[in-house]
């Protein structure tokens, strides 16, 4: 059964440079090399400043929204950097939101 895809592609106008960053070392024991994405995403600009546990204040300056699993190879989404609006960005975490089947709906990749 197919699932409809909450973001639709229709709405992903904003261009998105991203570079995520891969858990682990190589067999050489050099951090794995970090993966390229280009496409468009739904983004939302938001300013919002949080304080966490270690009292440190982070400001989430944007979402970008992609249908589907935009990186299958990674499990989960921790860090990397995006390009956005002519601005770089560190990515702060990723969500990929799931169907009742297993599959990627969508990947929200939180930006500060």
């Amino acid at each position: 059964m197919k699932y409809p895809c909450l973001i639709l592609e229709k709405f992903c106008t904003t261009e998105i440079t991203l570079s995520l960053e891969q858990e682990g070392l190589n067999k050489y024991g050099e951090p794995e090399a970090s993966i390229e994405y280009s496409g468009k995403c739904n983004y939302q600009d938001k300013a919002r400043t949080v304080l966490t546990a270690e009292k440190k204040l982070v400001e989430i300056t944007g979402t970008a929204l992609f249908p589907g699993d935009i990186c299958p190879v990674l499990p989960v989404i921790s860090g990397g950097s995006a390009v956005i609006n002519e601005v770089k960005r560190r990515v702060l975490q990723g969500k990929k939101a799931r169907n009742p089947d297993g599959s990627v709906n969508y990947t929200e990749v939180l930006l500060i």
